[in-house]
């Protein structure tokens, strides 16, 4: 491999220097290869965008905000498994299983290769495309949730366990709110719950990515907009998904008695459900539990890993010692958001 590291952090970003763009920089750049249409991985600003093809419509939406009317941002797509080249380096996508159209960033330049798998989990989920492993010598991974504490049970107990929770709800005359974030997580929830059990509404952020999950033909069940709500709508008896940004606030009073829970992977953490004020948590991930990270790593065959935004001293301490890796810690801004911790 090349003395000069094929990415190197500078003020804007992870910045490929041979071919002269940046993967998921945080300030705008002239060229951009973007993982996720998640804020803190896709910033607005930059004079052109990549992106793997379904992530499409959830980016043109985010990024359009902020443009002049009838502007659209400047963004290119390429199917997952394709390449481009990019003066003279190769560029791919292959799926993270994130959130709809996440990618991992395949670079190869004179014959060594680097993965930036940005966020990624590799549990099951119906909304997105499945983690693909990639074969690399340098791997970038995330370590939100790098702590062995973080097993993740099977989705299907999970969505019980909320099916549960909503049906407990309408015994006791109360609407059950559960919290979720936007993009990603709420769909994922509205894919796994039982409609039949009763009516399901949504929160305005959470209907506007929805509309974006159906034109990229992601199959959701019915939902209604909250403000589209028939007269007298019986709230006790239905699921409200919402982001957790709108805990606390007036918009609530309209459901009456409520019931509030929250899916999110800090949900394993005793004292997180108490802290936030709710009375149910959920554990439901969009990012990757101790076991899927590290079995993660050692299926890329990655001699050098680079950990990025959580618990990076415990990972690259295990990757080291027990793993025999070359690993290190790589300091970013990514998730460094109250939005990061929402979408987890």
């Amino acid at each position: 491999m090349s003395q000069t590291p094929l990415l190197q952090l500078n003020d804007n970003g992870l910045y490929c220097a041979a071919g002269d763009f940046y993967i998921d920089p945080w300030r705008p750049v002239p060229r951009a290869v973007v993982t996720h249409a998640h804020a803190d991985h896709s910033r607005p600003g930059c004079d052109a965008y990549l992106i793997a093809e379904p992530s499409f419509h959830v980016s043109n939406w985010r990024l359009s905000f902020g443009l002049p009317e009838g502007a659209k941002p400047p963004i290119e797509t390429m199917p997952y498994g394709e390449s481009r080249t990019i003066n003279g380096v190769t560029v791919s996508f292959f799926p993270a299983g994130h959130i709809i159209g996440s990618a991992q960033i395949r670079v190869e330049h004179k014959g060594e290769v680097w993965v930036v798998s940005g966020d990624y989990k590799v549990a099951a989920d119906p909304t997105c495309t499945p983690f693909e492993p990639v074969s690399c010598h340098t791997f970038i991974t995330e370590a939100t949730f790098g702590l062995p504490i973080y097993r993740w049970p099977d989705e299907d107990v999970v969505m019980s366990e909320i099916n549960d929770w909503w049906r407990g709800n309408q015994l006791a005359g109360k609407a059950s709110v559960v919290y979720a974030y936007a993009l990603g997580k709420a769909q994922r929830v509205l894919a796994g719950v039982d409609a039949s059990i009763g009516d399901i509404f949504v929160h305005g952020a959470v209907n506007n990515m929805n509309k974006m999950y159906a034109a990229s033909g992601v199959a959701l069940p019915r939902t209604t907009y909250v403000n589209d709500a028939p007269p007298k709508t019986d709230w006790s008896q239905t699921l409200i998904v919402a982001p957790t940004s709108a805990r606390g606030t007036p918009w609530l009073r309209k459901f009456g008695k409520i019931s509030t829970a929250f899916a999110s992977g800090w949900m394993q953490v005793r004292g997180q459900r108490r802290r936030r004020a709710l009375d149910r948590g959920f554990i439901l991930s969009d990012h990757v539990d101790w076991h899927g990270l590290i079995s993660s790593v050692e299926a890329t065959g990655a001699a050098r890993i680079l950990v990025t935004h959580g618990n990076i001293p415990t990972v690259v301490r295990f990757l080291r010692e027990e793993r025999g890796l070359e690993a290190y810690g790589l300091n970013t801004p990514w998730a460094a958001t109250a939005e990061g911790e929402e979408e987890a």
